[in-house]
């Protein structure tokens, strides 16, 4: 997964997508995700993340997707229904995430996949009922600082899923842990 740049040096026009395309984006990369898992074996994991060296298995990262698609709509409506500021958001070492994708990781894959199109339709029904006030509402992030509720959700949701399709394009066999 890539690093997130923070908010002063993302590019100009950043969260300015459109709801359609960003909906069209969640769409292809759930869609992928779909398409990349047949090539997945028992003991087949990711590319190691740049930053952690972490590798996962596929019902790692299913569990993954499954879990933060409804955390991040939620933070994003905490956002938009929130004072200028409100604080929202976790990292990687967040406890509750943690314990979800190890709870959740040997669950069978179509019952994950089940859980990603729900979450798909979770933030899809979001960008229906956040209009342009709501979006262009402020919460402050603890590693990332100020972003909007269109940056919310272009960086958490959609990119967010579009790194995990990526993930999943390009298996390496290889035991857990390793």
């Amino acid at each position: 997964m890539s690093a997130t740049p923070p908010p002063d040096q993302r590019s100009p026009g950043h969260g300015a997508t459109s709801e359609r395309d960003l909906a069209a984006r969640l769409l292809a990369a759930a869609g992928r995700i779909r398409a990349n898992l047949g090539a997945w074996r028992p003991g087949t994991l990711t590319e190691a993340d740049p930053a952690t060296g972490e590798r996962w298995e596929a019902g790692q990262v299913l569990a993954h997707v499954a879990e933060m698609l409804p955390y991040w709509v939620r933070q994003a409506e905490t956002v938009a229904n929130g004072n200028d500021g409100v604080p929202f958001g976790r990292v990687k070492t967040d406890p509750d995430r943690v314990e979800a994708i190890e709870r959740d990781r040997r669950d069978d894959l179509l019952v994950l996949l089940g859980r990603m199109d729900q979450g798909v339709a979770g933030v899809l029904a979001l960008l229906d009922r956040l209009d342009a006030a709501a979006l262009a509402r402020t919460g402050t992030h603890q590693t990332l600082g100020r972003m909007t509720v269109a940056e919310i959700v272009e960086e958490f949701l959609v990119r967010h899923l579009e790194e995990h399709a990526d993930q999943l394009a390009h298996p390496r066999a290889g035991a857990p842990g390793a």
